[in-house]
């Protein structure tokens, strides 16, 4: 049993998995070696390739900054993310993030993130299309999938945010505590539009910072086309839904 001797951080990244063995031992040493203080929780789905058990190991390296909440199912992206946030709200952290395991986001570009809610954001968004397209080793059509969505959230919505997609984000913990989480219905693409959705309802102060996203070297994407209607299908609902005062 190790004792917790460090002033836990306020700040906690929460990274969804499911079989990304590959992937895991490398993103947690990038995330814990940043020169700013994050802990991590990992939400793994029951991975059969042994993701938990590595992230286990990895307790032994960093006993107060690692934890693991390993659920039975695989239920989806939108679901772990809500198991997540509500675990990362009972321990009272002040800053809590989003952030895929498999590199396609740049751990550095969690500090640029902390410091826009730190200077006043209420949501900090990792954006691919804020200053033009910043996506490295997307095939084309998968770029004007991602990038014509954003255009019809904003359609929709009437959101101005560049990236509606975008999985990579720092909330405060107030945007979480006003969000009704147990009223989240979708778990792919559309639980990104839907989290925005809802905060921006609420008149939070949502801020883009440029990044670029890279696509994962290692391990298996998670994307099919059912998640893909989801969100499209998923942005009307959201949108009659404000018309009928439910969100």
């Amino acid at each position: 049993m190790h004792v917790n001797t460090k002033k836990m951080s306020r700040s906690i990244v929460v990274i969804p998995t499911y079989n990304e063995i590959e992937n895991i031992s490398e993103i947690i040493d990038a995330v814990l070696n940043l020169p700013a203080s994050f802990d991590i929780l990992v939400v793994d789905d029951n991975s059969p390739d042994g993701t938990s058990n590595q992230v286990l190991k990895l307790t032994e390296k960093y006993p107060s900054q690692i934890f693991l909440e390993k659920r039975l199912n695989k239920n989806g992206l939108g679901t772990a993310y809500v198991h997540g946030f509500i675990w990362a709200l009972g321990k009272k952290y002040d800053y809590i993030f989003e952030m895929d395991a498999d590199f396609s986001h740049n751990p550095k570009d969690l500090i640029r993130l902390l410091n826009a809610c730190e200077n006043g954001a209420d949501v900090a968004i990792g954006s691919r299309y804020v200053t033009g397209v910043n996506v490295v080793n997307w095939p084309l059509n998968r770029v004007l999938m991602s990038y014509f969505a954003s255009v019809y959230v904003r359609f929709i919505t009437g959101m101005q945010i560049q990236d509606t997609t975008a999985g990579f984000i720092c909330y405060k913990r107030s945007v979480l505590e006003t969000i009704d989480l147990s009223k989240i219905k979708f778990v792919g693409y559309a639980f990104q539009i839907e989290m925005k959705y809802r905060a921006y309802c609420k008149n939070f102060r949502i801020e883009e910072v440029p990044i670029i996203f890279t696509d994962r070297t290692k391990g298996v994407s998670k994307m099919s086309s059912g998640i893909f209607k989801e969100a499209v299908f998923g942005v009307l609902q959201l949108r009659f839904k404000k018309l009928l005062n439910k969100i």
